[in-house]
């Protein structure tokens, strides 16, 4: 029995999409191929979304899920896999959409209630799989739908809470769901309608005035607003206009509020009754004429030099019998000047401020617009100096100058000059500053300033200031005379100059040690100076090195040079000659002493012997070759008499018959007075 399967195939009566209620089948079909007609049986396993929902066995190839009722929860891929014997063979998904959603269910906890309170819905699906979107609806009459959405991952119900509003009288809710497919979001239908009866607990609040809503400016104007609560415990009742609270009261029905009208009075007003999380509202407009016009204060002048005299007068358009006043504005309060319409002062610095003028009808007071008066006294010759003080810069670097007067009404005006050109225009109280970042060397002068404030005295002018440009030291070197190699006892000059830099300078001198040596300084109105130090030392040997430096605050520092201090050639000679004479006599004093104890021992046959090596000696000496004569070693010389001497004394006996005459010959050359 020899089969083999060709395919397995899935399709769905009457279509992959279905409407939702409408019965459907899914059907799996297995293609298999037999050697012989043998009975198979086939086991046929049906998945939705990967997970198992329909088995069963068969001796067909054909096999059947039925679903009688579909609904949105059999949207879905659906696949079937089919085993015979050891075979396994599985069929290819095919996507199956249920289209439309069950109707929701609404249900709401209270049927009525009262303004300020919650009204808790709940929404339904329950033939439907989560995720899910619920949609509640609040339906007021004449008005848009408040919708409020909410979504559920775990479950097919959701639930809402609503506030009930004042105005709130009969309210409608409703609820629908929506879920998202493959093609997008799929909605279902409204639920059924819940109806919920609202009851107020206080009226709307009623505002009225007397004795009308039109009133002139000087009449008294009455509000009194009411309510009509079930219970007035907790009612408030508050008064205001725009922002303002005017009155209020607490359990009682109404509120009342009088005052005296004026134009400032008109507008709208609000009446606000509330208890708990209730609040209405009324509003009301009431309109105040005028009674007179606001008075306008004038003056000659508003700017004047002092001591002029200045004319305030107060006056109302179309009205002339009024109650006047002038005062001056002050942070304190107002000063009260004269109780009349016209004001005249000769004035001073100090009368600088605000005005104003009241005027009074009927006990309404009105007050002008505040006039500004200015009084100037002039500026004085202003100064013009050096921020840092001194009247000098160096060269690049910004020079700041501040012009500054004394005297003088601010606002003072600063004008700049550098020379004939116009830099800069600055107004401020007293003072102002001016930074010149420009520097060049020529630039040795001809700064100036003016000051002028709305005094009728004019433009004052400073002096001109002359200002020194300081040019920092640039390549400070140093030398000597003579350079290098200085004889003990001699004199050295140390010559010290920069390249530019402007006088005086002050050159130090300095030799280096462990630690900075200061050996000499002075300040000069040149550009080098020459230091002579006098009779030179073997100590003295080392690394000299100067430092230039003006006012523009910057060392400069030379190069070092090294010099030796070495022996003079005369004292080279004494030495010489002090070594070769003690050597000379302390040669003769060996040779005469070791010859008076070579002739007490052997009488004379030692003199012949020492005949014979006379000679000898001579011709040693005439064959001997010349020394190079170009150094000269005192030392050699002392270690072989010490020698010589040490080898004489220890030889005693007959050890002195075999004993020989060395010599040592020394041949000295001129010294050389340079090294």
């Amino acid at each position: 029995q020899v089969f083999t399967f060709n395919g397995v195939k899935i399709k769905v009566e009457p279509s992959d999409k279905v409407k939702n209620g409408a019965p459907m089948s899914i059907i799996c079909h297995a293609d298999i191929s037999k050697n012989t007609d043998f009975q198979l049986k086939h086991n046929f396993t049906f998945f939705k979304d990967g997970k198992l929902v329909f088995m069963t066995i068969s001796d067909k190839e054909d096999a059947r899920y039925e679903i009688p009722v579909a609904k949105s929860a059999d949207t879905g891929d659906y696949e079937c896999r089919v085993k015979a014997g050891d075979k396994l063979v599985i069929s290819k998904p095919i996507y199956v959409w249920v289209a439309g959603m069950t109707k929701p269910k609404l249900t709401a906890d209270k049927k009525e209630v009262s303004e300020g309170e919650i009204v808790k819905l709940r929404c339904e699906l329950p033939e439907e799989v989560p995720p899910l979107e619920f949609f509640f609806r609040k339906i007021k009459t004449n008005s848009e739908p408040i919708e409020k959405r909410v979504s559920e991952q775990n479950q097919n119900f959701s639930e809402m809470e609503y506030y009930v509003e004042a105005g709130d009288n009969i309210l409608q809710f409703d609820c629908f769901g929506k879920r998202q497919v493959k093609s997008g979001w799929e909605s279902s239908q409204h639920s059924n309608k819940t109806l919920v009866t609202v009851k107020e607990p206080f009226r709307k609040p009623t505002l009225i005035t007397r004795p009308s809503n039109n009133f002139t400016e000087g009449d008294i104007i009455e509000f009194e607003c009411s309510t009509v609560a079930a219970e007035m415990r907790g009612i408030e009742i508050i008064f205001q206009k725009n922002r303002t609270i005017l009155n209020s009261v607490r359990d009682k029905k109404f509120l009342k509020y009088s005052t005296l009208a004026t134009q400032e009075d008109s507008g709208e007003y609000l009446c606000k009754v509330e208890q708990g999380a209730v609040s209405k509202t009324t509003k009301l407009n009431v309109f105040v004429s005028e009674l007179f016009p606001k008075p306008t204060l004038s003056a000659s002048m508003t700017q004047l030099d002092e001591n002029k005299d200045l004319i305030l007068n107060c006056s109302i358009n179309g009205l002339r019998r009024a109650n006047f006043s002038i005062l001056r504005k002050s942070s304190s309060g107002d000063i009260l000047l004269k109780k009349s319409r016209i004001l005249a002062i000769k004035v001073n610095v100090n009368d600088t401020g605000s005005y104003t003028c009241k005027a009074e009808v009927k006990g309404i007071v009105k007050e002008s617009k505040p006039v500004r008066i200015s009084v100037y006294a002039p500026v004085s010759k202003p100064t013009l100096s050096v921020v840092s003080g001194s009247p000098e810069v160096v060269l690049g670097k910004p020079l700041q100058l501040i012009c500054h007067s004394v005297m003088g009404t601010p606002p003072i005006t600063f004008t700049f000059y550098k020379g004939d050109e116009m830099k800069k225009n600055v107004t401020n109280d007293t003072y102002a500053t001016f930074l010149d970042e420009d520097i060049g060397l020529n630039d040795n002068g001809g700064y100036k300033c003016d000051a002028r404030n709305n005094h009728s005295s004019g433009v004052k002018t400073s002096n001109i200031l002359n200002v020194t440009v300081i040019v920092p030291i640039r390549g400070a070197s140093l030398g000597s005379v003579p350079y290098g190699e200085v004889e003990v006892g001699s004199d050295t000059a140390f010559l010290c100059s920069v390249k530019e830099g402007s006088w005086p300078i002050d050159f130090k001198f300095f030799k280096k040690t462990d630690h900075e040596v200061l050996l000499h300084e002075v300040r000069e109105y040149s550009d080098r100076t020459i230091w002579h130090k006098k009779t030179m030392k073997r100590k003295d040997t080392g690394t000299y090195y100067c430092m230039a430096s003006n006012r523009a605050s910057v060392d400069v520092k030379s190069r070092p040079i090294t010099i030796s201090v070495i022996l003079a050639a005369w004292q080279k000679g004494v030495i010489a000659a002090f070594v070769l004479t003690a050597m000379a006599g302390a040669g003769a004093v060996a040779l005469w002493w070791f010859l008076r104890k070579k002739k007490k021992a052997k009488g004379p046959s030692m003199e012949m012997s020492g005949s014979a090596l006379a000679p000898n000696l001579t011709s040693e000496k005439l064959t001997r070759p010349p020394s190079d004569g170009n150094y000269y070693s005192g030392s050699g010389y002392i270690e072989d008499n010490e020698n010589h001497m040490k080898s004489t004394d220890e030889s005693k006996g007959p050890d002195l018959e075999s004993a020989e005459v060395d010599y040592t010959e020394v041949e000295v050359s001129t010294l050389d007075p340079h090294r």
